[in-house]
């Protein structure tokens, strides 16, 4: 390994267990913004090849983003992939000091490729557009309630309903204001909504979970997005191609602009009626339509183009 060293990042709510090297002792840090300032400042020093974090629903941006703002090579990984390399390995067991070291190895071992972290104007646009899912859910699930309430609770259900309009109306109308105050979003708002079937929201989705849309190839925007068909074959055996993993954020916004883009855009309407003329079931064709629907917008975003029917 030489000179090159590779750290690896064990998460938790209350504490950063660090492995400088797979073989080292572990250093542990405080997760709060006195540890990452200590955990900043060591690696500083070291100035490591890449220090790798395990994705932890948002316990690590804090570390990350101090880490990222010094100059520091540093990627955010799926549990997932770190907990098949430590099977791969014969790693069985799991605790804190373990899982660091694993992180390490499989820096080391992989070395995933460092993507531009989110800044905190692009955070706070994704805490905006997560926080409008649940409540869309919970307007629906509160709507298929009232269906069936008795007197004494169809009020009090009508008036929750009510309160997460304005809760929502409130939120989407932040999502418009943050859009339209930057230059570069509001140009990206513009492009994307010119297409028929995606709206505000779906755009506002685009924009904050998948920012290298315009700047990577077809082939890995789709990857990124989970779009893209993986083969299945061994020997003789043909399988099915089937899309796994990506972003389920971007893929949830681009089914919804799909279903209407089938109704309301020549384009993919088109495409969708030939694909199931051709014998594809409506679960393929609608993929499909996300991949193509992806596709196109990556181009017109990469060429600065509003949308063009021929």
């Amino acid at each position: 390994m030489g000179t090159e060293v590779f750290v690896g990042v064990d998460v938790s709510k209350d504490s950063l267990d660090v492995a400088i090297g797979a073989a080292k002792d572990i250093v542990t840090f405080t997760n709060n913004q006195k540890g990452a300032d200590a955990l900043v400042k060591k690696l500083s020093r070291i100035n490591p090849v890449l220090t790798v974090f395990e994705s932890t629903g948002g316990y690590a941006l804090l570390a990350t983003s101090c880490l990222a703002e010094a100059g520091l090579p540093v990627v955010i990984v799926n549990p997932r992939q770190v907990r098949d390399f430590a099977k791969s390995a014969g790693i069985l067991a799991k605790t804190d000091a373990i899982d660091a070291r694993v992180i390490a190895r499989f820096a080391e071992a992989v070395t995933p490729d460092v993507r531009q972290l989110k800044d905190r104007q692009t955070s706070e646009l994704t805490a905006l557009v997560t926080r409008r899912r649940p409540i869309i859910e919970m307007i629906v699930a509160e709507r298929n309630r009232l269906r069936l309430a008795n007197k004494r609770n169809k009020k009090d259900i009508e008036d929750h309903i009510r309160w997460l309009k304005k809760r929502l109306d409130k939120i989407e109308t932040d999502i418009g204001k943050m859009v339209q105050g930057s230059p570069i979003w509001r140009c990206k708002d513009d492009i994307l909504q010119s297409v028929p079937g995606i709206g505000p929201v779906t755009s506002a989705s685009l924009i904050c979970d998948l920012p290298e849309l315009g700047v990577l190839s077809p082939k890995k925007i789709a990857m990124l997005a989970g779009l893209a068909p993986l083969n299945c074959d061994s020997g003789k055996y043909k399988g099915r191609r089937r899309i796994w993993g990506g972003r389920a954020s971007v893929r949830c916004g681009l089914y919804m602009a799909t279903m209407a883009a089938i109704r309301c855009n020549p384009a993919i309407k088109g495409f969708y009626q030939r694909l199931t003329e051709a014998g594809k079931c409506h679960k393929v064709a609608a993929t499909a339509c996300m991949r193509k629907l992806l596709v196109i917008v990556n181009a017109m975003l990469r060429d600065q183009t509003l949308w063009q029917q021929n």
